[in-house]
Order: C-alpha cells, then structure tokens, then sequence
C-alpha cells in the first residue's frame, strides 16, 4: 500500500467584516498545508478564480453584491470547488435552497462557528483527497489500459495492429501474436484483456521457454499434494488461476511435443487434470499466445502439432519489426524521453537533428525494447538539455546483433552492412566509404533509396 502524500490546499475567506475576515482566515492557516488568501468584495474574490480555490469560505451577505449571486458565479467557474456559506441569519428555507443547488455546507454565524467551520473544512478536504485519488486512478486505468495511449504508434502499419486489437477485444476469440523480440506482443496482450468483457479477471502471463520441461505440466495444470517429492500442498495451476480472465502463452514455440498434445487435449476439453489428481477441472479461459517464430514453418518441419497450430491461430496478429516503422521511430523516442524524465524527476531533454537521423537510420534488431534502452542511456549522457548524435549508443545492442538470424535478401543485408558501419564510426560517411571500398555517392544513394522505399511501404494501399 503506497503511502497517501499530503494534499496542498488553496482556500479563499470572503467576507467584508474586518475582525471577522480575520478571524476566519486565521481558523483556515491553523494548517500549515492551507495557503488562504482573504478578500473584502464579491468582485475580489471573482475575480481571483484563476488562481483554482479548492474551497470558499463565503460570507452571505456582501456590500457589492448578494452571496447568491457570488456563489453561482462560482460554480459556474468551477463546479468541483467546495463553496461554505456563512451567514449572520438562521434561515432553514435559504440554507436548504443553496445546499440543493451545490453549496458545500451552510454555516450561521455563532459562538460555536469556529468548531463547525473546523469541521466542515476537515470533511471538505477528505472529499478533496478521495476526489483526487479518483482521479489519479482514473487517468492511470485510462493510461494502462486505452491501447492507443498504451502502444504509442502513429504508421499505417500500427493503425492496421490497433483495429485487429479492437476487434480481438471485443470477442473471446483465442489470438496468436507473432514478431520479432522486443516488439511488444505482452503488451498488446495486455491491451486485448483489459479492454475485453474480461478485464475484471485475472491476466496471467507464463513464459514457456523459462520453465523447464520436466516442469511444464505442474506448472500450466496444477498438482496435487504428494504428487511428487517436494510436493507439499496443494497447488492450482496456471490455467486455474487464469480462470475468468486470460492466460498469455509467450514464446509457445518452446513448448515440446508432448506437453502440446497434453495442451491440445485441455483446450479442446476446456478442462485440467492436476498431476495426481483424479478429478478434471473446468476452466473458463481466454487463451493468448505469442512467439517470434514461424510456426507454420515448424509444422512442416514436425516440431510443432499442426492440429494445435489451428487450435491457436484465432486471430493472428503480427507485429511489425521498428524497422518498418519509420514514423514511429522518433515518435517513440520522444515518449519514452519524457517517461524517463518523469520517472527520474528531471527535465526532459531533446533530440538534435543529427541524433534524430542517427536513430532514424539504424535497423533495431532489439526493436522498442531496444529503442528504450538506448533512449535512457543517452538521456542519462547528454548535456545541456540536448541530446547529441555521440549520446545515441548501440554497442551494446551491436555486438548482440547478427545479421545471420534475420532471414533478408541480399540486398537488405547490402543496407544493413552500410548501416552497421556508419553507426560503428559515427555516421562518417567518407570513413565509411574507405573500411567498405566504396564511393561516398553510393553511401548517400543507399539512404536515400532505403528511405524513399520505406515510405513507400507506409503509405496506405
């Protein structure tokens, strides 16, 4: 549980009695978290409302103009400020009226008014504090759970990824992701059950290519106590606790071929049995899966059970490499940026033209994850608010990298070696051009042509 912050609270005491004004301003500074600000005339205090009261404290019966008419004044500005009438007279029928019409509280002016002012601001600042904290959750669900916030992407290809999400929430129909590492397919799982009929139930993510085989089935069903040495008690398995809501399979392809006809089996039964169990277990599931590899491929190759491939297909939804995602590129860079900057509580800095053209011609074989982590590095290394082409670092991801695993033509590999180099030495074209024995009007024509085809295939058909 977070521990609630303390809450800032801007206050405005109208009343045109000096000893009075004072009096009530003096009450309201009694917390040191109060800033008050007092004020003679109805026209003061109007004209005032851009500083954003929280609460006012308003007297009746003003020399300029009629309470009444202060206070809808108010709340016409601002419905949500807290407005406390104080009033000379004990009259129920107008107490009533204001209180129906959105006055906070109506408070007579006796001996007894500094305990009830005390009071009626200590229940109006708790209505501020949960009216808040509403609030923040609110922009929080909206900002975990609105895709469109969530995967920030602005290319055709990514309206075309946001559509099939939509339409995959609004059904139960099991849905396949497939894409490259660090393309996100947990966080467009994410964004198909929580924007699902299903979105109370538990997501539960299970990352098969991190449990050990000898540990798959315990793991997805569950297992009974005594099942095995070490087997305690009882324990549900994923499939259980996923139960009313979604069960997100990463990286299925890892799933061997005798734990996939134990899956097909619990999919085409919709139930479970627990290791030592006697007794099958009905589960209502949505099934999510993800892999960055070809599984229609692995069918042919007999690694994978065709009738379980089809069992999972559903929707498929493929996520495009950030390489094809030229218009995004910056887009997320300067999201992330600005997520940094707020995590850290600093300023967010900016990216020059040149560190922009540097991120723009680089192939991200580590995709958004790996823009991510290049984008905190060099936040971290600029200086001066400005981040610098030398601030823009892929060692790290380029000694990872080999071209070798991504399947692409002989000419794709041609603009990646170029790529390669010019990042390795700093975008130094004539440098380049001499390590590669080639002209610099070739370098230039490259980029020129990679970028002219990439816009190309972003453009809607």
């Amino acid at each position: 549980m977070s521990q609630k912050k303390t809450t800032h609270t801007r206050i405005f005491v109208v009343e045109d009695d000096f000893m009075y004004r004072k009096m009530v301003k003096y009450i309201m500074e009694l917390n040191p978290d109060h800033e008050v600000h007092a004020f003679e005339t109805g026209k003061e205090c109007l004209d005032h409302l851009h500083l954003k009261p929280d609460i006012v404290s308003l007297d009746y019966a003003l020399p300029d103009m009629s309470g009444e008419e202060v206070f809808e004044k108010i709340k016409a500005f601002d419905n949500r400020i807290r407005v406390i009438i104080l009033s000379g007279q004990k009259d129920v029928a107008t107490a009533v009226r204001l209180v129906q019409r959105g006055a906070y509280d109506y408070i007579t002016k006796d001996p007894e008014t500094k305990e009830r002012l005390l009071s009626v601001l200590a229940r109006a600042k708790r209505d501020l504090e949960t009216q808040q904290e509403l609030e923040e959750l609110r922009q929080e669900v909206q900002s975990k759970y609105n895709f469109k916030r969530a995967i920030i992407g602005a290319s055709p290809v990514m309206e075309e990824i946001f559509l099939l999400i939509g339409k995959a929430a609004r059904t139960n129909i099991t849905v396949s992701i497939t894409g490259e590492t660090g393309t996100g397919k947990e966080l467009v799982a994410k964004a198909i059950h929580y924007n699902s009929p299903r979105s109370k139930g538990p997501f539960i993510a299970v990352n098969i290519g991190a449990i050990p085989r000898e540990l798959f089935e315990s793991e997805l069903f569950g297992y009974e106590k005594g099942a095995f040495t070490g087997a305690h008690s009882r324990k549900p398995g994923q499939f259980e606790l996923a139960n009313k809501g979604t069960l997100f399979l990463d990286e299925i392809a890892e799933l061997d071929l005798n734990m996939q006809a134990k899956l097909l089996r619990a999919l085409q039964e919709r139930e479970v049995m627990r290791v030592g169990g006697t007794k099958p277990i009905k589960f209502d599931t949505r099934i999510i899966t993800a892999t960055h590899k070809d599984l229609a491929q692995l069918v042919k190759e007999g690694k994978f059970r065709e009738d379980l491939y089809y069992r999972l297909l559903g929707l498929p939804i493929k996520l495009p490499p950030l390489r094809e995602r030229d218009k995004d590129i910056i887009l997320l860079a300067n999201h992330f940026l600005k997520e940094f900057a707020r995590e850290n509580n600093i300023i967010a800095p900016k990216l020059s033209r040149e560190a922009k053209n540097k991120l723009m011609s680089y192939p991200w074989p580590g995709n958004v994850r790996e823009l991510k982590a290049v984008i905190e590095l060099a936040a971290v290394m600029a200086s001066d608010q400005i981040i610098e082409s030398r601030d823009i670092q892929f060692s790290g991801a380029r000694e990872a990298y080999n071209f070798l695993t991504h399947e692409m033509t002989m000419e794709e590999y041609k603009y990646q070696i170029v790529f390669h180099f010019l990042e390795k030495y700093d975008n130094d074209v004539q440098l380049v051009a001499k390590k590669l024995d080639i002209g610099k009007s070739t370098i230039y024509r490259m980029l020129q042509e990679y970028r002219e085809k990439r816009k190309k295939q972003l453009q809607p058909q």
